[in-house]
């Protein structure tokens, strides 16, 4: 109960706040008051939940060690993906447990893959509760980036807590404040967002939703067609924008305001890398086209390549159109970028692209070494050193990457999945990017026809890339559990 205690009653505040969070989708529903009450009574559970845990972990609470920070960070994601399925299950759609807590992972997590091909018939209080739990999704991986992860060397992370000045500011007990500015320029962003779609055409009600997960890098839609649905240029370009500022740190855009230098955000290297590969695939992928498609329009090819581009690499998973149509060339650079992901501290899924800057700079020194073997090279990433310890743990991670890919992968197989839609699946739940790759789950397409137990696997990959694998993996481990 030791261990448990501090997630148990850090969880009951969290229930409190979903359960909140829970009523706003009535907003949506003020016509029809029969649904209404389904997300009335959704909070209710969550509250008589949080009032359980309470009572369960009374006392107070001691210094945490990351065996703690472990199981808060697994046990609260969770418990949100289990709780998050109540507005489906008391709303008016029927639709079994297995698909609400497929649809609720998904959104919690960001990836944006989903079981609904009729939307027409999903009530308005569910489409915003979708979107809502991409929104609050968004901002607890940022927390989690920014807080947690960083102090359980996971990943790679640990590099991060000592880059800037914002994370010795986090180890020198700041973190409530550093989370509440981080907290305001998330929710600003939101509502700039809001504001650009509504200005260039979208209704309130969809450009609320849209940037709830626009920013968030989730990519859950309104309607079953996505952004093909607007045939909206200037929507498109403003999607564009946030999905990368959702891909960027967000701790140096705070940084950014609050010296009142935007420049700062630039001088990232991994914002730098993020540009610089948006725009090489972008051309690259329009020049293929334009190749192929000699007649079409040279500009309007460059749009819709730079947003599904920007889409997929920021997994967030919007698309204009069925990219899988466009050539094996494009197939392969979407492919790629599934696994990059954004920038750490950032809303996006993925490897993350400060992981595979560091396996370059250990392939340098490896090369480097073999050539003059009594040389010693010093390491540095953004002009500060990498310790040994960060370049394991990042090693580790791709390893885990490969890993569990090929296992998921073989397990969608062995529930009757084509190789496409199986390796595809596994690599877009894993990078919570959404869509995959096929005439079953393509951008075009939804996962509502697999079968239950190909939805639990892509569910459980979904929740161990979101959670950078080993803040997962490693509490089902023996040595977790000894003392």
């Amino acid at each position: 109960m030791k261990l448990f205690r501090p997630a148990i009653k850090i969880s009951a505040f969290v229930m409190l706040l979903w359960g909140s969070v829970m009523l706003l989708p009535i907003l949506a529903s003020l016509r029809d008051w029969d649904e209404a009450q389904d997300y009335l009574w959704s909070a209710l559970t969550c509250y008589a939940l949080a009032a359980l845990l309470f009572r369960i972990s009374a006392g107070p609470l001691q210094h945490m060690q990351p065996r703690a920070l472990f199981m808060i960070t697994a046990f609260n994601w969770v418990l949100l993906c289990l709780t998050g399925t109540f507005p489906f299950l008391y709303s008016s759609l029927e639709i079994s447990f297995t698909d609400a807590l497929f649809e609720t992972v998904s959104g919690v997590t960001t990836t944006g893959a989903s079981i609904f091909a009729d939307y027409s018939e999903i009530p308005r209080g569910v489409l915003l509760w979708r979107s809502l739990m991409q929104f609050i999704g968004g901002i607890g991986v940022i927390i989690v980036a920014v807080a947690i992860l960083p102090s359980l060397k996971v990943g790679g992370m640990r590099l991060f807590r000592s880059e800037s000045s914002e994370w010795s500011q986090l180890e020198s007990g700041r973190i409530g404040k550093i989370a509440t500015n981080i907290m305001a320029v998330y929710v600003l962003t939101n509502f700039a967002c809001v504001l650009a779609y509504r200005w260039f055409g979208m209704n309130w009600f969809d450009a609320i939703n849209h940037a709830l997960t626009t920013v968030s890098t989730g990519g859950l839609s309104t309607y079953p067609d996505s952004f093909a649905h607007f045939s909206s240029t200037h929507l498109e370009l403003v999607a564009s924008v946030f999905m990368v500022l959702g891909a960027c740190p967000f701790l140096l855009i705070v940084l950014s305001v609050m010296h009142r230098n935007p420049l700062l955000l630039f001088k990232d290297t991994q914002v730098r890398l993020l540009l610089a590969l948006i725009l090489l695939n972008t051309l690259l992928v329009a020049l293929w086209r334009a190749n192929a498609s000699p007649d079409a329009n040279f500009a309007d090819l460059l749009e819709s390549t730079l947003f599904n581009i920007i889409s997929i690499m920021t997994t967030t998973g919007f698309a204009s159109e069925d990219y899988t149509l466009w050539g094996s060339f494009p197939l392969v650079v979407f492919f790629y970028l599934m696994f990059a992901g954004g920038c750490s501290g950032s809303t996006t899924g993925g490897v993350k692209l400060f992981r595979f800057q560091l396996l370059g700079i250990f392939m340098r020194e490896h090369i480097h070494s073999a050539l003059h073997p009594g040389v010693s090279y010093s390491r540095r990433y953004n002009d500060r050193p990498i310790h040994e310890d960060v370049l394991v743990s990042a090693l580790a991670y791709f390893f885990f990457v490969i890993i569990t890919w090929s296992i998921c992968a073989s397990l969608l197989a062995a529930t009757g999945l084509d190789f496409v839609t199986s390796t595809t699946g596994a690599v877009s739940a894993l990078m919570n990017v959404g869509p995959g790759f096929g005439d079953v789950i393509g951008p075009v397409d939804n996962f509502g026809s697999l079968p239950d137990a190909a939805k639990y696997v892509l569910a459980a990959a979904m929740m161990l890339g979101r959670l950078e694998y080993l803040a997962l993996v490693i509490i089902f481990t023996p040595e977790f559990w000894k003392w």
